[in-house]
C-alpha cells in the first residue's frame, strides 16, 4: 500500500466549530470559528489510582496538619485534597472560636484573603471573553480618574488592565497597608487615584505585589457590569460553581460557622477584629469553607489538559489556562527541593495566581492569603490533577507544612502525571525512521525526509555516522514504544545485542509532516550487568 494512502486515512480530520453571535448589552460576542483535529488524544493517567492512594495516607496528612498547628500555634486549621472533580480527603484540627471552644470543620467559614484575587481575575476574563473589555484597554477607559496619574517616568506605558492583573502597573508593594483598607468605600479608592499615587516602578517594568491594583480591577468590574463586583462574582462564578456557602460579609455568616481570627502575642492568643467588606474586597474579601472552595479548585483543574470536550463553567478552559500562564517570570534562587537541598525555581505571576516550576520539575499554580487573624493557601498541580487547600485562623500564618505533604504525594506515593498518547503521524514516522536508519531505502527517504534534511548534513555523512552506531549496537532485537514530547516530536529506543540505540526526531509543520531533525546515539551495554 502506498504510504501516501496510509497518511490520507490517518492524518487528522478537521472539523469546523462555530458559535452563534449573541448580542450582549448592544455588543456582539466574539465568534470563535476554527478547525480542530478530531484525531487528537489528550494526555491521560495510566492505571489511575491517585484517589485511592491519597485516601490511604489520610492519617499521615491529618497528623502533619495537627503537628503544624501546634508548632505554629494556630488555633484552628481546615484542609482538603481534590483529585479532578472530587474532594477526596478533608479534615480539620483545633478550634475556630476560643471563647466557645467551637471545633474547626470542613464547613467552618474562614476568610481566605488574597486567594480572592483569582476570582477577581476570572471575572475580568469573563468580561473579556464576552467582548466587554480588552486586556490591552487602558484602565483609564473605565476609571477616568486614572487618566491624570503622574507616572514615575516619561517613557512609562499607560497602565492597562493586564498590568493590574499581573501586578506590573508600577504600584508599590502594599502589604500590610492594603490589608487594612478592606472595608474602605469606593469613594476612598477613587479619591486615592484622583489625588494620584506614588509609584515604586515604571509601569510594565517589573512585578510588584499590589492589592490596590486588584481593588481597581474590582471597580472596573462594577462599572462595566453595572452592579457591585461582589454581586457580579456571586452571580457569574460562585453560583454557577455551586459555592453556596461563600460570603463577602462576615455579618451574614451564622456565628457557629464563622472562624474568628487571632494573633499570637505575649504568649497568648489575642482576637483580631474582623473587617467588613468594602472597595478592597476584590483583593481579599472572600470568606468560604473547604467544601465550597474545593469546587473552585476542581474547576481550575478542569482547564487541563487542552482537549476537544464541551466547555462547562463560567469561563472558557483556555481562559483559565491563560490565568495560569506566568508573566514577567523570574528566577528564585532560594527554593528548597523535596530532598531538602537548596536549589532554584522559576516563578511568575499570572492573573491572580502564582505559577512555579521548581527544581524537582513540578509545576504548581497557587496563591496564599493573609489578613489580620487569618492565613490560607491553595496549590494545584495541573499535570497531576491534584489540588490542595488549607485555611488557618492566625495572623499571616502558613496553614500547612506544604513541602512535607508534597513529599508524601510525590515521593512516598510516587504519583505520576498524565501521559501523552502517541499521535497517528508520530507512530507512522517512528516505523519509517526505524526502517530508514537500518536500510537507507532511497524511495522511503524521498517520501519522509524534509527539504532541509540533507542540506543540514549530507546524506553520506548521516549514513556514515548512523551506520557506525548501528554496527556497534549489533543485531537489533526489538524496537521500543515511542515516547512523545508532543504531536510532532518524540524519541524511541532500538535494542541491539551490544547496547541500546536512542533515536530522537522532529517533524515539520507541513500538512504532511516530514522528518526535519534526527539524532541517533548508542548506550553501550554494561558488561557488569
Amino acid at each position: 500500500m502506498k504510504i501516501n494512502l496510509i497518511l490520507s486515512t490517518l492524518l487528522p480530520t478537521f472539523l469546523l466549530l462555530s458559535c452563534e453571535s449573541q448580542p450582549i448589552d448592544g455588543k456582539e460576542e466574539p465568534v470563535a470559528i476554527h478547525g480542530y483535529s478530531a484525531n487528537y488524544q489528550p494526555p491521560v493517567f495510566i492505571n489511575d489510582d491517585r484517589a485511592q492512594r491519597i485516601e490511604g495516607v489520610a492519617a499521615e496528612i491529618q497528623q502533619l496538619i495537627a503537628q503544624h498547628s501546634i508548632n505554629r500555634k494556630i488555633p484552628g486549621i481546615a484542609y482538603g485534597v481534590v483529585v479532578d472533580n472530587d474532594l477526596i480527603l478533608s479534615g480539620a484540627t483545633g478550634v475556630i472560636n476560643l471563647d466557645n471552644d467551637l471545633p474547626a470543620t470542613t464547613t467552618s467559614v474562614f476568610r481566605i484573603a488574597s486567594m480572592t484575587k483569582s476570582f477577581t481575575a476570572m471575572a475580568i476574563m469573563k468580561l473579556r471573553d464576552e467582548g466587554k473589555l480588552s486586556l490591552e484597554d487602558p484602565a483609564a477607559k473605565y476609571i477616568p480618574e486614572m487618566a491624570d496619574l503622574t507616572y514615575l517616568t516619561a517613557d512609562a506605558p499607560v497602565i492597562d488592565i493586564q498590568n493590574l492583573l499581573t501586578m506590573t502597573a508600577g504600584f508599590p508593594e502594599d502589604n500590610p497597608w492594603g490589608d487594612r483598607q478592606l472595608d474602605e468605600t469606593d469613594q476612598m479608592l477613587i479619591d486615592l487615584i484622583d489625588e494620584s499615587v506614588s509609584f515604586s516602578n515604571s509601569s510594565s517594568f517589573q512585578y510588584e505585589y499590589s492589592n490596590t491594583g486588584f481593588a481597581l480591577l474590582g471597580n472596573i468590574i462594577s462599572r462595566i457590569s453595572g452592579m457591585p463586583y461582589q454581586d457580579y462574582i456571586q452571580k457569574n462564578i460562585l453560583e454557577p460553581l455551586g459555592m453556596n456557602n461563600t460570603y463577602w460579609e462576615y455579618a451574614d455568616i451564622p456565628a457557629d460557622q464563622l472562624a474568628l481570627g487571632y494573633r499570637w502575642e505575649d504568649d497568648q492568643w489575642k482576637p483580631e477584629p474582623l473587617l467588613h467588606d468594602g472597595s478592597y474586597g476584590a483583593m481579599g474579601g472572600l470568606i468560604t469553607t473547604i467544601e465550597d472552595f474545593s469546587k473552585y479548585v476542581s474547576y481550575q483543574l478542569f482547564a487541563w489538559p487542552p482537549r476537544n470536550d464541551d466547555e462547562d463553567g463560567p469561563v472558557k478552559r483556555s481562559s483559565l489556562r491563560e490565568m495560569h500562564t506566568p508573566q514577567f517570570p523570574r528566577l528564585y534562587s532560594e527554593w528548597t527541593a523535596l530532598n531538602g537541598q537548596p536549589c532554584a525555581a522559576v516563578m511568575g505571576y499570572g492573573y491572580g495566581l502564582r505559577i512555579t516550576k521548581d527544581c524537582d520539575g513540578y509545576v504548581e499554580v497557587a496563591h496564599g492569603g493573609a489578613l489580620p487573624g487569618f492565613g490560607s493557601n491553595y496549590v494545584f498541580f495541573p499535570e497531576y490533577g491534584i489540588g490542595l487547600m488549607a485555611f488557618g485562623n492566625l495572623t499571616y500564618t502558613s496553614p500547612w507544612p506544604l513541602r512535607e505533604i508534597k513529599k508524601l504525594l510525590f515521593e512516598t506515593l510516587d504519583i505520576q502525571p498524565r501521559q501523552l498518547p502517541v499521535s497517528d503521524i508520530l507512530a507512522i514516522r517512528q516505523t519509517q525512521v526505524a526502517d530508514m536508519i537500518q536500510n537507507w531505502d532511497a524511495e522511503l527517504e524521498a517520501k519522509i525526509v524534509a527539504e532541509n534534511f540533507y542540506m543540514d548534513f549530507s546524506r553520506e555523512r548521516r549514513m556514515k555516522e548512523i551506520k557506525k552506531v548501528m554496527d556497534e549496537a549489533g543485531a537489533i532485537q526489538s524496537i521500543g514504544t515511542i515516547e512523545p514530547y508532543n504531536q510532532l516530536r518524540g524519541r524511541f529506543t532500538m535494542h541491539g545485542d551490544n547496547g541500546v540505540v536512542n533515536v530522537f526526531f522532529t517533524l515539520t509543520p507541513e500538512l504532511n509532516p516530514k522528518l526535519q531533525q534526527l539524532r541517533v546515539w548508542l548506550e553501550p551495554k554494561n558488561d557488569e550487568n
